[in-house]
């Protein structure tokens, strides 16, 4: 903090905080928050199978439901949550209260067997979700 006092007795003190330490402060956070926010979004781990045909997904979508290969269930609309296929209705139907975008997002393993999917979809379909996108890998074609 810097200040000046002055001997004569109509000048006042004056006293004026020094500002650029805290800027470079909050310029070193800006930074670690912006390399560290996309690798807190990734979500579960699930091995995507491929496609060709794809469309792009938007960046942060509101409710994804991930199954990983041994059929265990994380659905994320709030906050990423583990739930039983018992109760994937009524936690889809919570997750759709707020959310802007009735749409909900697939993130299904690779190695899952086929069974697991329609019973997981039959649960979609009970809670009344019509929109399902089905996140896969782009493909890469034979020239690159």
């Amino acid at each position: 903090m810097g200040f000046s006092v002055s001997l004569n007795e109509k000048e006042t003190v004056k006293s004026e905080p020094n500002v650029v330490p805290l800027c470079d402060v909050l310029l070193v956070l800006l930074i670690i928050f912006m390399v560290v926010t996309p690798l807190v979004q990734k979500g579960v781990d699930v091995q995507l199978p491929s496609a060709l045909n794809t469309t792009n997904m938007p960046d942060n979508p509101e409710v994804v439901l991930s199954i990983k290969a041994d059929g265990t269930l994380f659905l994320k609309a709030q906050k990423e949550q583990r739930v039983a296929l018992d109760g994937l209705s009524s936690a889809l139907e919570e997750a759709f209260l707020t959310a802007s975008e009735k749409k909900l997002y697939l993130r299904a393993d690779q190695n899952l067997e086929f069974g697991k999917i329609i019973d997981v979809i039959d649960k979609i379909r009970e809670a009344g979700i019509e929109l399902v996108g089905i996140i896969t890998e782009r493909k890469a074609t034979e020239g690159e």
